[in-house]
């Protein structure tokens, strides 16, 4: 199914799926969303580019392994809960702080923090599997 109509949408569909795949993290918490629905968006946009452009293509455009951007999504996941021991909160507690830019006050929160962790975690987890199993398919 590597069709030309595929092979010229694919790259117009990816940057629009990855797009809303950052809409889907940043309103999590708030509305329905989070880390786990936009990392599952933005890693379907990855498979959907390897099936076009083949895996190749996919690992030049990433520049890092997936399973590296996975490791480092956990990182950030667990950083944010050791924050809130710093605060003498149990483990994984919220921490809220505001900043004001202009005439604008945005919040800033730990649980932003843990769901980017998230994102990258099931971003990177999911496009290592996809790729792997593009890369089974084309070898055959």
């Amino acid at each position: 199914m590597n069709t030309i109509i595929f092979r010229t949408i694919a790259p117009i569909l990816v940057a629009i799926m990855v797009v809303f795949s950052v809409f889907v993290l940043l309103r999590g918490h708030n509305e329905p969303g989070g880390g786990f629905i936009g990392g599952l968006i933005a890693a379907s946009a990855i498979a959907i580019y390897g099936i076009a452009a083949g895996v190749s293509e996919v690992r030049k455009a990433l520049k890092i392994d997936p399973l590296a951007i996975a490791g480092f999504g956990l990182f950030i996941s667990g950083f944010s809960g050791l924050m809130s021991l710093g605060a003498e909160a149990p483990f994984l507690t919220g921490l809220w702080t505001y900043f004001e830019i202009g005439n604008a006050k945005v919040d800033f929160s730990s649980v932003l923090i843990f769901d980017v962790g998230v994102y990258l975690v099931v971003l990177g987890t999911i496009s290592a599997i996809a790729l792997a199993l593009e890369e089974n398919e084309e070898g055959e």
